[in-house]
C-alpha cells in the first residue's frame, strides 16, 4: 500500500500485484520476479542504499554503456527463453549489444495500424489502466504516486485537461520497446522533466519513506481527430533511456520513438469529451486490473462518431 506525510511518498513493503487481462476477458500470467525485487529492495535500509547508488548519473551512464557494448551480447540468449519472445515476429539479425536486440523492430504487417479516423489506438503494445481525470486523480506510475500536476509539473497545462481522460501504458521487458503516433497531426513543443529519487529516514516499522519520480518527457501534440493531446514518455528508474525521433509533423501508425532497456511506461492526456473508451478497458481499471493492448489496436472511439 502507498501513503503521504507531508511531502514524502511511502512505499509499504505489501506490494500490490495488479491482475492482467486480454481483450476477450481471459486473465493473463506473469512474471512478478521485477515486483518481488523491488519490494525486498525497497523494504529494507540496504536494500534503499543500493537503489541510491543505482540511480547516480555515473552509475546510469556505465549501465548504458555495458548495455549497448558488445559486452551484454551474452544476455540476449537467456532473456529471450525466460520471456518466451517469439522471435519469428521480429527482423532477422544479428544483434550488436543488449540495446540492440531490446530495440529491435517488428516485422512488417506483425501489428496492424487500425486506421479508422474516429478509432483511438495504443501507442505501444502494453498492460493499459485508465483514469477518469480530475482535481483528486491520483496516478500509479513505476510504483510512485502522482497528480496530473505533478507528472507533468505545470499545474496551468494541467487544468485544461480536467474532465478528461488519462490511459497509462505499461512497458515490461518482453514488450516490443517502439512506440507510435496515435493520430494525425503536428507537435508543439517537447518537455524533459528531470527524475528524483530519495530517501529519509524511516519513521514507523512498516513504512519506508521514499520520495521518487522518474525522468519524463512529454509532447503537446495537436491531432486531427482527438484535439490536443499530451503523450508523455516514462524512463525507467536506472538505465533506460527514452529515445524521440525529431518530427513536426506525423501521421496515424508513424514511429514516435523508442525506449531502452527497462521496464518503461507511456502516458496519454486527452481532454473532456474528446473520445469514449471502451469499456472492457473501464471495467478492468475499475477493479485495480490492466489490460493487455498491442500498438495500434483500438482502444477507444471519438466520441461525436457514437
Amino acid at each position: 500500500m502507498y501513503g503521504w506525510s507531508g511531502n514524502t511518498y511511502f512505499y509499504r513493503i505489501d506490494i500490490i500485484m495488479m491482475k492482467i487481462y486480454n481483450r476477450d476477458g481471459k486473465e493473463l500470467e506473469f512474471d512478478q520476479g521485477q515486483n518481488r525485487l523491488l519490494k525486498k529492495l525497497y523494504g529494507n535500509l540496504l536494500g534503499r542504499c543500493i537503489l541510491k547508488v543505482l540511480t547516480l548519473p555515473f552509475i546510469t551512464h556505465i549501465g548504458g554503456w555495458y548495455m549497448n557494448s558488445s559486452f551484454s551480447k551474452g544476455r540476449i540468449l537467456p532473456f529471450i527463453k525466460k520471456n518466451h519472445i517469439c522471435m519469428d515476429d521480429y527482423e532477422d539479425k544479428q544483434y550488436k549489444s543488449y540495446n540492440d536486440f531490446f530495440t529491435r523492430r517488428i516485422k512488417e504487417g506483425k501489428r496492424c495500424i487500425d486506421l479508422d479516423i474516429n478509432h483511438l489506438i495504443s501507442p505501444a503494445d502494453s498492460k493499459l489502466s485508465y483514469y477518469s481525470i480530475n482535481e483528486n486523480t491520483q496516478l500509479m506510475i513505476k510504483d510512485t504516486i502522482y497528480s496530473i500536476k505533478e507528472l507533468l509539473n505545470d499545474e496551468e497545462l494541467a487544468l485544461q485537461y480536467q474532465g478528461g481522460d488519462c490511459l497509462v501504458f505499461r512497458l515490461t521487458v518482453d514488450d516490443y520497446h517502439r512506440y507510435c503516433f496515435i493520430d494525425s497531426g503536428t507537435k508543439e513543443k517537447d518537455c524533459y522533466i528531470q527524475g528524483i529519487f530519495h530517501t529519509v529516514n524511516p519513521i514507523a516499522n512498516d513504512y519506508y519513506p521514499i520520495y521518487k519520480q522518474n525522468s519524463r518527457s512529454y509532447s503537446l501534440l495537436h491531432t486531427e481527430h482527438f484535439g490536443d493531446v499530451i503523450y508523455m514518455e516514462v524512463g525507467a528508474m536506472m538505465v533506460g533511456k527514452i529515445c524521440n525521433h525529431s518530427m513536426s509533423s506525423y501521421q496515424k501508425g508513424d514511429e514516435k520513438g523508442y525506449f531502452e532497456f527497462g521496464g518503461s511506461t507511456i502516458v496519454v492526456l486527452l481532454k473532456k469529451d474528446q473520445v469514449i473508451i471502451d469499456q472492457d478497458i473501464i471495467e478492468n481499471s475499475k477493479k485495480y486490473c490492466e489490460t493487455k493492448v498491442l500498438m495500434g489496436e483500438k482502444i477507444g472511439v471519438k466520441k461525436h462518431s457514437l
